[in-house]
Parts: C-alpha cells; sequence; structure tokens
C-alpha cells in the first residue's frame, strides 16, 4: 500500500522539503466496558456504544541534507471524545551513509523514536496498512515503549556479494522511559490506533491497593511513560536477515536497565525487559504472513527494594494478508496473558485472553482507502471484579473509515 505522496521543493541550500500525512475518520460500535484510555479496563480506546472520531491526524516533516544525512519530526492529532490532543510522536536525526565496495553501510539516528520492533506498523506516522486497531503486542509500544536514544545499524547489503540476503545488526541506548511497564501491570494488553503523545500521561484505574493505607498509595492518579527518573541508560538489540523477495526474520532482546529503588512525585521506576521475535514471509497465492512474539518481565519495589510488582507478560499475533486489484483482506489472531508474582494486596495483575481481528479494505484510488474491521477480545482479568465488573470478558467493536494518505 502506499502510504504517502511527497511533494518536494529544493532551497538554495539544496536541502529537500517533504511533507506526508494520513486523515483517519471512523464511525464505530463497541460493546463492552470503559475504555481503558478513560482509566476504566476495558481493552478498546472507544466507551460503550456508538462513536464518530477523528482517529488520527498524522503528519511527518522529513528533511534531506545531500545523501547521508536527513531528519524526521512526527506529530499526531486526535478528537475522540475520551482524550482529545495533538502533539509530537517522533522526532530523529539521522545518519545514513552510501554502502561500500562490500555492501556495508552504517544508519545513526537519534532522538525521540520507537525501538525497532514493529512490523505492523510501517506507514506513515507510524499508522498500519493493516488493520486499524493495532495488534495488543504494537499497541503497548504505542502507549509506553517509547524512548529518546540513539540507535546505530550495521547492514550487510547481499546485491554486492551477489547474494540474495541481506543481514543487519541494530544496538540502541537510551533514557527517558522509566516507568514503562505500569500500564501493562495496571490495565493489561490493550487493542488501539492511539499513540501516547510526548506531552500526555496516562489514567490509571483506582484499586484497593491505591487508596490510603495501601502499598500503592504514593502512586500518582496517571503514569508518565515519557520521563527520566534514575539517569540510567538503557539497551535494544536486534538482528535481522532479509531474504530478498521471500520475506524477513528478525530477533531481539529489551532491558530498561532501571533502577526500581526510586520514586519521584508519585512515579515509580520499573524495570522491564523482554525478548522478541518476527518475521515477514510471501506465502503462495499472493497471501503475506506477519507475525511478532514478546515475552519478557516487569518489575516494581519500594524504595528498599521490595517486590510490590512483579509480572511476566506475553503477547503474539498471526496476521494473514491478500491483496488483489483494489480489494485487500486482513485476518489477524493473537494469544496474550500477564502472571502476577508478587503478593500485594489489592492488585491483581493476571490477565489471559485471546483476540480475533477481521478487516477489509478498499482503495478508491492511490491515497484513499475505505476500510471496514471487526474485532473481538475474550478475556479474564480478576482486578476488574474491584470495579464491580465481570472477570471475565467478551468485547467487540465494528468500525468503518475512511483513510487518505497524503
Amino acid at each position: 500500500m502506499s502510504s504517502c505522496v511527497y511533494a518536494d521543493t529544493i532551497d538554495p541550500q539544496n536541502v529537500e522539503h517533504n511533507v506526508s500525512g494520513v486523515i483517519d475518520v471512523r464511525a464505530g460500535y463497541a460493546s463492552g466496558i470503559g475504555s481503558y484510555l478513560d482509566g476504566g479496563l476495558g481493552k478498546f480506546g472507544t466507551d460503550n456504544g456508538a462513536q464518530l472520531a477523528l482517529s488520527q491526524l498524522g503528519l511527518s516533516y522529513h528533511t534531506q541534507w545531500g545523501d547521508a544525512w536527513s531528519s524526521r519530526i512526527v506529530a499526531n492529532g486526535y478528537v475522540d471524545g475520551i482524550n482529545n490532543g495533538l502533539g509530537i510522536t517522533e522526532a530523529i536525526v539521522r545518519y545514513r551513509d552510501i554502502p561500500n565496495g562490500s555492501g556495508v553501510r552504517f544508519d545513526v539516528q537519534f532522538g525521540l523514536m520507537y525501538p525497532q520492533i514493529s512490523l505492523e506498523n510501517v506507514a506513515t506516522a507510524w499508522a498500519s496498512p493493516y488493520s486499524l486497531s493495532y495488534s495488543t503486542l504494537n499497541s503497548w509500544l504505542a502507549e509506553e515503549v517509547r524512548h529518546i536514544g540513539l540507535s546505530t545499524t550495521i547492514e550487510s547489503l547481499g546485491k554486492y556479494r551477489q547474494s540474495e540476503h541481506d543481514f543487519s545488526l541494530t544496538a540502541e541506548a537510551f533514557m527517558f522511559n522509566d516507568t514503562t511497564g505500569a500500564m501493562l501491570a495496571w490495565h493489561g494488553w490493550t487493542q488501539t490506533s492511539r499513540q501516547t503523545l510526548v506531552q500526555e500521561t496516562l489514567p490509571i484505574a483506582i484499586i484497593p491497593a491505591m487508596e490510603d493505607g495501601g502499598k500503592l498509595d504514593a502512586q500518582a492518579a496517571n503514569s508518565d511513560p515519557f520521563t527520566e527518573l534514575d539517569d540510567r541508560i538503557g539497551g535494544h538489540v536486534l538482528a535481522k536477515w532479509t531474504w530478498r523477495n521471500k520475506g524477513s526474520v528478525q530477533a531481539g532482546y529489551y532491558d530498561n536497565n532501571a533502577n526500581t529503588h526510586i520514586v519521584k512525585q508519585g512515579q515509580y521506576v520499573w524495570l522491564t525487559q523482554f525478548g522478541h521475535i518476527g518475521a515477514k514471509w510471501r506465502l503462495p497465492y499472493g497471501v503475506s504472513l506477519t507475525s511478532q512474539f514478546m515475552q519478557g518481565t516487569t518489575l516494581m519495589t519500594s524504595t528498599d527494594g521490595y517486590p510490590v510488582v512483579d509480572n511476566d507478560f506475553q503477547s503474539g499475533y498471526i496476521l494473514l494478508s491478500k491483496r488483489w486489484s483494489q480489494h485487500r483482506i486482513n485476518l489477524r489472531v493473537e494469544d496474550f496473558s500477564v502472571t502476577d508474582n508478587d503478593k500485594t494486596l489489592g492488585d491483581d495483575n493476571n490477565e489471559d485472553g485471546q483476540s480475533f481481528t477481521l478487516a477489509y479494505q478498499y482503495q478508491l484510488n492511490r491515497p484513499w482507502f475505505i476500510q471496514l474491521e471487526y474485532n473481538l477480545i475474550d478475556s479474564t482479568r480478576p482486578a476488574r471484579a474491584y470495579l464491580n465488573q465481570s472477570i471475565d470478558l467478551v468485547e467487540q467493536q465494528w468500525q468503518v473509515s475512511s483513510r487518505y494518505f497524503f
């Protein structure tokens, strides 16, 4: 799918300026409980009933200086009746040199960025060309797994070796991610298309452990996903193999290297570590396969090191996509869970669930798409009993969207 159309200009300093974007207007209906965006324990980014929303106004401003240097600033806006907003989601300076005679080149990026994980969110402004709602794995990345950091990639391009195989290794060092894991613990996995803006904080469902006298009564009412509290540097490594015209496979490990003995202004530091694997592959009959799996741990302690929240988590999806003429159909199935290992009263983070998404897309013309989508999430979360809601819950969502890429 073409994700953008550029309008290029070159100024006297020989700098190219490119602007791209996406406008996504949706009507939908959800059957479930209160949205996690409003401090509830529902899995969708919308409340019960019918909605009409500007689900994404994404803008990307790209500049190119010569062959190697570039920059990109991405802003996103939403008018959804819950948390309307407009703000920056990415801001990156990049150096990517020309390959040498052996096909080796370096790619260095610095700024506010996502870790290089998602295989799903590859369109303009980190949108997904496949579905209106991201997988639970990538919804979590959109919500609280972003940082300010330095990413360095070394690539070996096979065509310089008369080979169909490319290889790359990426190392990322970062800060401003000390609360990563908080929302995964307190509302669990979700399914959304909303990316947290850099200035936003995220509401937390009120549970007994956060009331006066509970072990979490010092926690602020909102979590700040992009704050720096311990002045420590985290890391992410990623290895990728690409077989041209066939597909690609990648594997990585993320560790925010946090000092969990620190709490400031109601924000606790969380130690979050996970491994992830993923693949994109071309199957027979023009079907494409995209799949990712993540497994890890997240820990929050008191200032003396006593474990208050200690969770294992995992999420994985398989996405099949078939495109013909102006049509595209996408099918995604998912499984996710959180396992609570601590003994904190009034804070049960256990969760288990499955998700099913079916999407149909029709291309009106090159940049304009109409999309229909159905989402179903079947989950078990004991913490819903704190809010007098059903522990076992099936939530459904129907959406129709007009998306215009420019």
